[in-house]
C-alpha cells in the first residue's frame, strides 16, 4: 500500500481550491498505479496520465506565482484563448487527467465498499469494469472500448493487486482496504473539486478519443 500512502493528497481548504504545486507533486506518483493492474492495455491510461501531467506542469512552471491554483490556470487560458478554449493547453490536459483520476477513485472505492463477484471473489473484473464504465468508457470510441473490454476480462487477482500496491510486501487484505479508505479521504474530494470546477467554468467537453 506504500504506493498510495507514501504520496497522500492534502486536505482541501474550505473554498475547495486545488493548489497546483501540491496537486502535481501528489499526482506525479499515480501513473505507477496502472502497473499494479497487470494488463498492458492499462499502460495506455498510464501514458496518457503521464503526458497530461507533463503538459500541466509545463504551464505551471512558466509562472508559478500566477498559477497558484488549478483554477488560476483554467481562467488564464480561457482569457488568452477565448475561441479555442477549453480545448487548449493545460485545460485540455487536466480534462483528460481528471478522468484517469476518477478511474482510480471509482476502482478503489469499489474495493473499499466490498464489491466483488461472489462466484470469483478474488477477481477484480467487477471493480475494474465499474471504474472504466464510470470514468472513461463514454469518451472512448468503439475500437478503444473493444480493446479495454478484452483487458477487463484479464483483470488481476485482488491478492496480486494488493501485493503490487504494497510494492511486493505481503499485507493482509483488511489492512490494505483500511489503507485504501485512508487514501481516499483527501483524494476523493480533490477529484470531485476538479470535476466541479469544470462544471462551474463550463469547461467540460464530451468528444471521444
Amino acid at each position: 500500500m506504500a504506493l498510495l500512502l507514501d504520496n497522500q493528497f492534502k486536505e482541501l481548504p474550505p473554498d475547495k481550491s486545488v493548489d497546483t504545486k501540491l496537486f502535481l507533486d501528489a499526482v506525479s506518483h499515480l501513473p505507477a498505479f496502472f502497473d499494479c493492474l497487470g494488463s498492458k492495455v492499462f499502460s495506455v491510461i498510464k501514458s496518457d496520465i503521464n503526458g497530461n501531467i507533463t503538459k500541466i506542469k509545463a504551464v505551471y512552471m512558466r509562472d508559478p506565482a500566477k498559477y497558484v491554483t488549478l483554477q488560476d490556470i483554467l481562467e488564464a487560458e480561457r482569457q488568452d484563448s477565448a475561441t479555442e478554449w477549453p480545448k487548449v493547453g493545460a485545460t485540455l490536459a487536466l480534462m483528460w487527467l481528471k478522468r484517469g483520476l476518477r478511474f482510480i477513485q471509482v476502482l478503489l472505492q469499489s474495493l473499499a465498499d466490498g464489491e466483488k463477484d461472489e462466484n470469483n471473489p478474488n477477481l477484480m473484473k467487477v471493480n475494474v469494469t465499474k471504474a472504466y464504465e464510470h470514468a472513461l468508457k463514454r469518451y472512448h470510441g468503439w475500437l478503444v472500448q473493444k480493446i479495454f473490454n478484452a483487458a477487463l476480462v484479464a483483470a488481476p487477482y485482488r491478492s496480486n493487486f494488493f501485493k503490487a500496491l504494497s510494492k511486493g510486501e505481503e499485507v493482509k487484505e483488511e489492512d490494505c482496504l483500511a489503507n485504501i479508505r485512508h487514501f481516499l479521504v483527501n483524494y476523493t474530494p480533490t477529484v470531485d473539486a476538479i470535476y466541479e470546477m469544470y462544471t462551474n467554468l463550463n469547461a467540460e467537453l464530451d468528444y471521444t478519443a
